[in-house]
């Protein structure tokens, strides 16, 4: 009798993947690296468990956005006090925080709970070219499209 493989913490392999976002669209490139922190990517996929590799950015200041969202597209974040709206428009999100507008793209397409916030702590952004997780041995990961 065959039985459904079902992943847990014992029999998961994680592997390191490095994906390029010069002249990526925010988008399509947030929606593919979230299904490769939740492990949709392999045949072992198990929805009830994190099954998904770390993912690591590199160049995330050339990002690109289509039409006008660069002025038209706002990011808010509230501090929970009176008064505490923060309001950014997506030029200045990528011109001075580029790694949180793509870790907010990201983190909007994951599953929200504890699963989720889980997967979401295997993404790392780098604004440049150069990242600090050599010693992992990541593997380059060429994007659909």
């Amino acid at each position: 009798m065959r039985t459904t493989f079902m992943a847990n913490e014992n029999n998961i392999e994680r592997k390191w993947l490095v994906v390029d976002a010069e002249g990526q669209r925010l988008g399509r490139l947030a929606s593919e690296v979230a299904a490769i922190l939740r492990g949709k990517h392999k045949p072992t996929y198990t929805p009830h468990a994190d099954t998904g590799d770390h993912v690591i950015i590199i160049n995330a200041e050339k990002i690109e956005l289509t039409g006008n969202k660069l002025q038209d597209k706002m990011y808010y974040r509230h501090s929970g006090y009176t008064g505490g709206l923060r309001e950014r428009n997506a030029n200045e999100m990528r011109s001075k925080y580029t790694e949180e507008m793509l870790e907010t793209a990201v983190k909007g397409m994951l599953p929200k709970g504890p699963l989720g916030r889980k997967m979401s702590k295997k993404l790392h952004v780098f604004r440049g070219s150069e990242h600090n997780h050599q010693a992992q041995k990541p593997e380059v990961y060429e994007l659909r499209g």
